[in-house]
């Protein structure tokens, strides 16, 4: 299934992110792809308050991943750094996959080591504070939650 959105601005953008997050679970693993301030960290901003975490999200580039408690835990990853797949694995990837939601930026990067049912985000840049947000599931699962989203 596919669903595409147009947001307005950064706030929309945060509030499609929040409707996602309040349909995930532990276990769900988001996959975001798009260009450098296309607004994937403001989408994954929204995805935290709609799993009711309040901490203040920021961009893990440098960190590679952020956790964040709550209700439900994120895990908010940013590969584009990485230099390998390797890498990945060796902070622990894996230890992530089961007791948190997973957002990860730049997902295609490391597409060999996801687990096999993804939702996919694409971000595309319309203009200034326009974007493009088109979910992309494969799965019954993921399919249900996308047709619950609203902005």
């Amino acid at each position: 299934m596919e669903l595409v959105f147009e947001t307005q601005n950064i706030e929309q953008t945060e509030k499609l992110g929040k409707s996602l997050g309040k349909c995930l679970s532990k276990g769900d693993f988001v996959a975001l792809t798009g260009d450098l301030g296309a607004g994937k960290t403001a989408f994954t901003k929204g995805v935290a308050k709609g799993l009711g975490i309040k901490d203040d999200v920021t961009s893990p580039t440098f960190t590679i991943i952020n956790e964040y408690p709550g209700p439900v835990p994120l895990a908010h990853m940013d590969v584009y750094r990485l230099k390998s797949l390797q890498e990945l694995e060796n902070i622990g990837f894996d230890d992530y996959l089961d007791g948190y939601v997973v957002v990860m930026e730049w997902a295609d990067k490391v597409k060999e080591l996801l687990p096999e049912d993804v939702l996919w985000i694409d971000f595309k840049v319309l203009d200034n504070s326009h974007r493009q947000i088109r979910f992309v599931s494969s799965s019954p699962y993921y399919d249900d939650k996308i047709r619950e989203l609203s902005i």
